[in-house]
């Protein structure tokens, strides 16, 4: 967002009360008139400027300016009273350069433009002439968001197209992923904002790579001999080897889950997931687009000549910060795109791996319930929710709790993205035949006791999974469905007959990850009373509860969230709902007895947690439905 000081701020409001049919009938309206009509200028001044346009060419507001017959700020100030939009001095304003890269620099020029900020999906747009709806159709489709004028100074304009764009064409990178500006300023852009802004960025050959950041990345096992074509002598110069193994730390340091490397037609964007929420960090320029990329296939074994079918592989790599060496896995996905391949690194990090059930968010009688289901010798338990809600986090500590020496544990997975010392963990190959299907089938001829099956995908895995849990197993697994209830219809709709749902299945988790309030910046916010009874508080509970919300600082990089914690939602298969799923009742019949039951929904759970003072009303909204 720009920075204005106290009364420069940009009222936006008053653009809703002027539809752009409105705008588009008062093109008729020309400039000349309207000043002379208000006494700003003599009508022999007019005809003066309309002479030296016919001439010179260009706009007549730049041409009255230019003859000294009126002012810049006189002509916007007419311009915002005539179509009701505010007006905007650009040299009080600090433009992001994540907002700036929405809009090319030649249609910034060619339309006297300027991107200010972005909110969601509206973008605040700078123009000299607010009515040319030519300008902001272009820029809608261009970048897919809701344009909202402002007017500006053609002179200013100018000016600062010339300043934010004229430095784009080196290459540049963004500072704070240079080790001393990650100490110093808690992983901040210069305007305290968590934004990398136009002074955070510099020249790639002038980063000086402290401690030892860049040097001290080792690729474990060494990659095979390959053929030196153009792209792989591209990938191994110095600054793209660079680049790509600050990536790799300054992924570590800020907290991040996934690393994306984005080509566009042009340009080429880099973000980070913290937290759950995508950040801009940086636009390398687009022609490291092809050696970047293939730096990271060959790290992680892929073949840097196939660009047009999805990979998938794996970095290792041991790095020092803080003077301790850390080994640290990536697990790749490259994907071909209309303007080459986009590349996701999942960070996995065994530290940020929590073990311990009784610290992942669980309700106290969730929790009893959930352990109770595990410890069975027998039967199904099934997790589910979307990806990154951290199910592979939760079975994972569920078979922590149950690995002992009299057990045998076996797992199916794609891929194994921790390695649990005492579980037999195998890794899923499509290629050559080794799914879930193949991988079950081979597991209960190996005299397991507890079964994990990664997902359950299809009518074949989730048939074996089930004979597994009836003939003495237990197996645990995971599906993609909303809650709890809808589980079991989507169960039949893979073909599984209801009695066999209704004998295997133990219980049933559905799950999501909320962020929770920074604990440095914490404080006390006013949430209206009707904002809380709608999210699902009693209007007395709501009028007695206290919410919180982080004021930013530089330990939340100024978002005021840090860390997350699970919502869940725990359904206990019990005879009532048994006989329930038998006569094939719907998700909603199932939800309703077991609410009667005592399950806690995933709202219900995200309201505990807004009472404990853990989270926002915005972060349980976000995540969950009433």
């Amino acid at each position: 967002m720009p920075r204005a000081p106290f009364g420069a701020s940009i009222h936006l409001s008053v653009i809703g009360d002027l539809p752009l049919p409105s705008i588009r009938s008062q093109m008729s309206a020309k400039l000349g008139e309207i000043l002379v009509r208000e006494n700003l200028i003599s009508p022999q001044h007019l005809r003066e400027a309309l002479d030296y346009q016919r001439e010179h060419g260009g706009r007549l507001g730049f041409n009255l300016v230019k003859l000294g017959l009126i002012s810049d700020d006189m002509i916007t100030a007419v311009l915002s009273r005539q179509y009701g939009i505010p007006s905007v001095n650009l040299d009080l304003f600090k433009i992001d350069p994540a907002v700036l890269s929405l809009i090319p620099q030649e249609v910034a020029q060619k339309h006297s433009v300027l991107p200010l900020s972005r909110v969601g999906a509206t973008l605040t747009l700078a123009m000299v002439d607010p009515t040319n709806v030519f300008a902001m159709d272009d820029v809608k489709f261009m970048t897919g968001l809701n344009v909202e004028p402002v007017v500006v100074a053609e002179g200013s304009v100018q000016q600062a197209i010339a300043m934010y764009y004229g430095s784009s064409r080196e290459i540049e990178l963004a500072s704070v992923t240079v080790d001393e500006a990650v100490h110093q300023n808690g992983s901040k852009g210069s305007n305290g904002s968590g934004a990398i802004t136009k002074d955070d960025l510099v020249s790639l050959d002038s980063l000086d790579f402290d401690h030892g950041q860049a040097e001290d990345v080792e690729v474990l096992e060494d990659n095979e001999e390959i053929d030196l074509s153009t792209l792989s002598r591209m990938s191994e110069d110095a600054p793209v080897v660079r680049l790509v193994n600050v990536l790799l730390v300054d992924s570590l340091r800020r907290g991040a889950s996934d690393i994306h490397v984005e080509p566009y037609e042009k340009e080429l964007r880099i973000r980070f997931r913290i937290d759950g929420v995508l950040y801009d960090v940086m636009h390398p320029p687009l022609k490291m687009r092809d050696a970047l990329i293939s730096r990271i296939k060959i790290m992680s074994k892929l073949d840097i000549s196939e660009k047009r079918l999805p990979q998938d592989g794996r970095i290792k790599i041991k790095v020092k910060v803080d003077s301790r060496s850390r080994e640290l896995d990536f697990r790749v996905s490259t994907l071909p795109t209309l303007f080459g391949e986009k590349v996701v690194l999942r960070l996995l990090d065994k530290q940020n791996l929590m073990l311990d059930m009784t610290k992942l968010g669980f309700e106290p009688e969730s929790l009893v319930k959930f352990k109770r289901n595990i410890a069975k010798p027998y039967g199904m338990v099934l997790v589910t929710g979307p990806t990154g809600s951290g199910k592979t986090n939760t079975l994972y500590s569920a078979l922590q709790s149950l690995n002992t020496v009299d057990t045998n544990i076996m797992t199916a997975e794609d891929p194994v993205e921790f390695n649990l010392p005492g579980i037999n963990q195998v890794q899923m190959k499509e290629q050559i035949g080794l799914n879930f299907a193949a991988a079950l089938r081979s597991f209960l001829r190996q005299d397991p006791n507890i079964v994990l099956v990664g997902e359950i995908r299809d009518f074949e895995t989730a048939e074996i999974a089930i004979k597994a849990a009836l003939t003495g197993h237990l197996v645990l697994s995971t599906l993609h469905t909303n809650d709890a209830p809808s589980t079991i219809s989507r169960l039949m709709n893979m073909g599984i007959e209801p009695f066999l749902v209704a004998t295997s299945v133990n219980l049933i988790q559905a799950q999501r990850l909320i962020r929770r309030v920074c604990k440095d910046c914490k404080q006390e916010h006013q949430t209206p009373v009707e904002a809380l009874i709608e999210v699902g508080f009693s209007s007395e509970e709501a009028k007695a509860i206290k919410t919180f919300k982080g004021k930013g600082c530089s330990t939340c990089n100024n978002t005021g969230y840090k860390g997350r914690i699970g919502l869940y939602e725990v359904m206990e298969i019990t005879d009532e709902i048994r006989e329930l799923i038998l006569i094939g009742a719907s998700a909603l019949e199932l939800r309703k007895k077991a609410i009667e039951d005592g399950m806690i929904t995933l709202r219900e759970s995200g309201l505990h947690k807004i009472r404990l003072g853990v989270t926002s009303p915005e972060e349980v909204v976000r995540e969950t439905v009433a």
